[in-house]
């Protein structure tokens, strides 16, 4: 749509992290769930902006150095409808919600239903974490949750909606690393890029002299499991949509959207290939989008050869 776009992103505390390692499944929905709620919740509410807004959600459970860092990026309209669904609500320029509001409520909604979960039974509890299955034990883990800062911020908008679809096809499918970052590796040890967020101030080196773009040098069985932290549950999804993105009301909300914006309805691009005679491929990667090529085909009840026994 012709509107600003602003991506929010919601990150659990450590502690709270260290416990959805060995729950994915029911922390990670939690944090799906409340982001969404808490997102349409300020929105809706007249002192703030009194619309009814939508959001695409994208889960990352890593840092840059491959550590344990669960967070949920949001791409949000500027904008909603209102509540009768007769005029699109504009926010303020540059600037979507409060974060200090996002950031407080996120933090009450998400302990609430944490504890819901733990009196219904649906957390798990090993090693260090095993004494919390007990009710008071976990009452008293949760409470310092309550005072300390929960990360929320929102970043500049994109430079329209063009930018976003460009955010969204790079960073919906990313793994915790891609092969780009690998330097090098062997028997010994695994290398690979990395950038150091507490350095400040500048893309690439920070006031005190510090470069962002650093080097890490790890064992493989540790590189191996850094990597298998961020394997998540089967069948979870890890893309998400909410309000008036939700999959079940996305294009009458977005029709009516475009309509009270005066904004022409986007046309399916043609189709070129077939106009010029060429035939399109018949397998396309499901990643990048380019065709695959067959590099060898077996015959129903064909052998395929296998590597040779010791001995052979």
């Amino acid at each position: 749509m012709p509107v600003e776009y602003y991506h929010v992103v919601f990150t659990l505390p450590a502690p709270i992290a260290d416990l959805a390692y060995q729950n994915k499944a029911v922390v990670y929905g939690l944090l799906f769930d409340v982001a969404a709620e808490v997102l349409q919740t300020i929105a809706a509410d007249p002192k703030h902006l009194g619309a009814r807004i939508g959001a695409t959600l994208v889960l990352h459970t890593w840092g840059s150095a491959l550590t344990h860092h669960p967070h949920v990026h949001a791409v949000v309209p500027g904008g909603g409808l209102s509540p009768d669904g007769k005029q699109w609500v504009a926010c303020r320029p540059g600037f979507f919600l409060s974060v200090r509001v996002l950031s407080r409520l996120f933090r009450r909604r998400f302990l609430e239903e944490l504890q819901q979960a733990h009196q219904a039974a649906k957390l798990k509890f090993f090693g260090e974490h095993a004494t919390l299955a007990d009710a008071k034990a976990f009452n008293d883990w949760v409470a310092p949750q309550r005072k300390c800062e929960w990360v929320v911020y929102a970043k500049r908008p994109f430079a329209g909606p063009e930018a976003v679809l460009a955010y969204l096809s790079r960073y919906t499918h990313r793994v915790a690393i891609s092969n780009s970052r690998l330097l090098a590796m062997d028997e010994r040890a695994v290398s690979f890029r990395w950038k150091d967020y507490r350095v400040k101030d500048g893309a690439a080196t920070g006031a005190s002299g510090q470069t962002r773009h650093k080097t890490m040098t790890l064992a493989p069985e540790e590189f191996m499991r850094r990597f298998l932290l961020h394997v998540l549950p089967g069948g979870f999804h890890r893309i998400r949509h909410c309000g008036l993105l939700a999959n079940g009301s996305r294009k009458a909300s977005l029709g009516l959207a475009r309509e009270l914006l005066s904004a022409p309805k986007p046309q399916p691009a043609a189709n070129t290939d077939g106009a010029a005679g060429i035939k399109p491929p018949a397998f396309v990667c499901r990643h990048c989008g380019r065709a695959l090529l067959i590099v060898q085909t077996f015959t129903r009840g064909q052998l395929i050869r296998a590597p040779p026994q010791p001995g052979q």
